[in-house]
């Protein structure tokens, strides 16, 4: 099934984006290119409480796919 992505509504799209952020971050994390500081600092950038969660969600979401504890 092929989605086009520009057709969501913006709250989708930025989940989408949201969660790309997370998968690198993590993706960054296991590769050891980063630590867990750069998780925090860029959940910490988001003024909005729902993407905060969403954000953290998805992160908890990657660390479980790539095997991280």
């Amino acid at each position: 099934m092929s989605v086009n992505l520009s057709l969501l509504p913006a709250d989708e799209k930025n989940k989408v984006e949201l969660d790309k952020q997370a998968s690198f971050l993590v993706w960054k994390l296991k590769e050891a290119k980063s630590g867990p500081e750069e998780i925090i600092q860029q959940a910490n950038q988001l003024v909005d409480e729902t993407e905060r969660t969403w954000f953290m969600q998805s992160v908890e979401k990657y660390k479980r796919l790539m095997g991280i504890a």
